[in-house]
Formats: C-alpha cells, structure tokens, sequence
C-alpha cells in the first residue's frame, strides 16, 4: 500500500494517508518528549521497538476480543491502521502509585490500588492535560455517556489483559494511557501501547523499563525500550541499569 499526503506528525508518530481513504500508514519517530513537550531528547530506534511493541500488543488485545485500529505491520516503522477520529480525551489506569498520582496526592511511589484508579485526562499539551470527570466530558460534548461507559469498560478489559500479559514476562504495569476512536460508529483502541505510554517495572527491583528512564535522566533509555521488545516477543532478556 502506498505511502500518501502527510496528514498529521505529533510528538512521537506521523500519519499519513494510503491509497485507500479508510486506512492510514503510521509512521513511529526516534523523538521523545517528556512534561508535556518541555523535555526534548531522541532515542535510538525508539520508533522501531514502539511500532513492533504496539502491533504485538494490539494483536494480543484483539484475540481478547478488545477493538482496535491496528490492520497490519508494514515494516519495523511503521503500520496501518483504520482512519478513526480521535476522541479528545485520554484514559489512564493505574495498577500502582506513581507519576501524577503521586505528585497529586503525595503519595509515595510503588502501593499497590485495589481496585485500580480510572481517570480520564483532556487530551492538550498546552493545558497539562488536564484531569476531568464525566460531567466536564458531557458539558463539552467531548463524547456520549454511552461512549464514556465503552471506553472504560474496554480500558478495564485492556488492563486486565495486559497485567496479565506483562506479568508472565516478570514486568508490573504500573500504569498505562490510552487513546480512542471513532469508526464507522463505533469506538475503537487507538494510537498506540508502548513504553512511550506505560509504566513497567522489572517485577521485584522495579527496575524501570519504560520513558521515565528518560524523564528522570536514569540513563540505558534504550536497552530498556530494547528489553521490553524481547520480552514481548519472547526473546531472550538482558540485564537493564539498576533498581530505581
């Protein structure tokens, strides 16, 4: 499928338009960005281990009978995926304190949340994305009540499937952000599942394998995102840094 008109480039990922006008090619990019843009930096072969991390994961999640946008693989950059319209909101689950939540409410890093917390986040970089509840999402016509109860009824399938994933590769899923769509009426899974977009922890150390090893200048960013890969794809594992 040939490679169209440059429709969009974000902080992480460009989409353009293919010769068919329901499908887009996704192209994953080295760049990375922390704190909402005010951290800049490149990766090496980021792109290659988020896009190849991202089709497994969404083939994982479709067997479970979680909806996507993912069609297919092209290359280890990039991947076709259905022409959605992005719901501007951003959901994000939490296994364990960290991050926001701790920053929020001063909790300590690494408490385990029973039930896990849901929150839903404004999808704007020039605002912080900001957290907000079902009435702010309503008062906005951002989406419908029986759109936000797909989402988090899909996000919670896609968390169980997930740790349960993760967890027979000896990693801990922190937390994680996704992001939905609309096709053809119908919401769908969308952007994309990587270290770009979760928290994992080497179950025991908690050795971080994801961008917070960017974030926080711990150095080996990426034999961490080149770890998480092989065991994704069950590859024989190396050592990553020290236990942060």
């Amino acid at each position: 499928m040939n490679r169209g008109k440059q429709l969009y480039e974000g902080k992480a990922k460009i989409l353009y338009e293919t010769d068919d006008p329901e499908v887009l090619l996704q192209y994953f990019k080295d760049d990375a960005t922390a704190f909402n843009a005010q951290k800049r930096g490149t990766i090496v072969d980021k792109g290659v281990c988020n896009n190849r991390i991202s089709a497994a994961l969404f083939t994982y999640l479709e067997g479970k009978g979680v909806r996507t946008h993912f069609v297919k693989q092209v290359d280890d950059r990039s991947m076709l995926v259905k022409r959605v319209a992005i719901v501007p909101l951003e959901v994000t689950i939490r296994n364990i304190t960290a991050g926001g939540m701790s920053r929020l409410l001063g909790i300590e890093e690494g408490i385990v949340l029973t039930p896990p917390v849901f929150e839903w986040h404004y999808k704007s970089d020039a605002l912080g994305d900001p957290l907000i509840n079902d009435d702010h999402i309503l008062s906005q016509g951002w989406a419908t009540a029986q759109e936000l109860a797909r989402i988090r009824s899909e996000s919670f399938k896609v968390n169980d499937a997930l740790k349960a994933f993760f967890n027979e590769r000896k990693i801990d899923l922190v937390d994680f952000k996704l992001e939905f769509g609309r096709f053809k009426g119908t919401i769908l899974l969308a952007d994309e599942i990587s270290p770009d977009t979760m928290r994992l922890w080497e179950h025991g150390t908690r050795t971080k394998l994801d961008k917070d090893r960017f974030r926080r200048d711990l150095g080996d960013v990426e034999a961490a995102y080149k770890e998480v890969l092989r065991r994704v794809l069950g590859e024989k594992s190396q050592a990553v840094g020290a236990a942060q």
